[in-house]
C-alpha cells in the first residue's frame, strides 16, 4: 500500500474561463511540504454520467456517433449525463432507450471511472445491461445513432478496430469481461441464449 500524503491546502480559486458546458478554474495550492503551485482544472456539471455495455443475443451493442473532439465517427458504448433527480441506474436505462432503442431488465453496476483526474472532475458510472427489450425514447442526438452488433465471443478483435479508441469504452469492455468471467455468466450461456 502506498503512503497517503496530506491533501494540499487550497489557498485561492478563480474562474478564468467559462462555456456552456465547462468552467476552468485556476487553483492556488500549498502542499504539506510548503511548496506552492497553481493548477488549472475543468469543472463540468456535478451530476455525473453513465456508460452502458449492452449485451443482446450474444452480441455487444455498440453505438457509432460523431465526436466533435476527434472530428470522427467513434464506436463505443451508449453513454450520457445523469439528469437532475435521476439515479445513475435510471439514467443508464434511459440512455439505452434513447441511443440504441432498448431498455434493460437487468442493469449491473461495475465501477465508477474518472476521466483525466489531474485536471477534470468528471465521474462516469459503468453498467452492464442484460435482458434487453425493445423500447425507444426521444434523445437529444442531432442524428440517429447507428447501432453496431459485435459478437461477444469476438470481443478481443474490437480492440483492433481503429474507431473503438475511447478509453472509457475500452475500460468498460475489460470490466465487462471481468464481470462475465467472475459471475455465474459464461460466454457459452450467452451464445446458447441466441439459439
Amino acid at each position: 500500500m502506498t503512503q497517503r500524503h496530506t491533501k494540499p491546502e487550497i489557498l485561492h480559486t478563480e474562474v478564468v474561463a467559462k462555456s456552456r458546458l465547462f468552467q476552468i478554474e485556476q487553483v492556488h495550492l500549498k502542499f504539506s511540504n510548503g511548496v506552492e503551485r497553481q493548477y488549472e482544472r475543468m469543472k463540468g456539471g456535478s451530476r455525473g454520467a453513465v456508460m452502458i455495455v449492452p449485451i443482446h443475443q450474444g452480441n455487444l451493442l455498440l453505438a457509432s456517433e460523431y465526436a466533435a473532439g476527434t472530428d470522427n465517427y467513434e464506436l463505443g458504448f451508449p453513454k450520457g449525463l445523469i439528469d437532475p433527480g435521476e439515479t445513475a441506474i435510471e439514467a443508464a436505462n434511459r440512455e439505452l432507450q434513447e441511443e440504441i432503442g432498448f431498455g434493460s431488465y437487468q442493469l449491473t453496476y461495475l465501477k465508477e471511472l474518472s476521466l483525466a483526474p489531474g485536471y477534470f472532475s468528471s465521474k462516469m458510472h459503468i453498467f452492464v445491461a442484460e435482458k434487453l427489450y425493445p423500447s425507444r425514447l426521444e434523445g437529444d442526438e442531432p442524428e440517429p445513432i447507428d447501432v453496431i452488433p459485435w459478437p461477444l465471443s469476438d470481443w478481443q478483435s474490437l480492440l483492433d478496430n481503429v474507431d473503438f479508441s475511447e478509453s472509457r469504452s475500452v475500460s468498460a469492455l475489460f470490466l465487462t469481461q471481468q464481470y462475465l468471467s467472475s459471475s455465474t455468466h459464461s460466454l457459452s450461456s450467452e451464445v446458447d441464449n441466441v439459439k
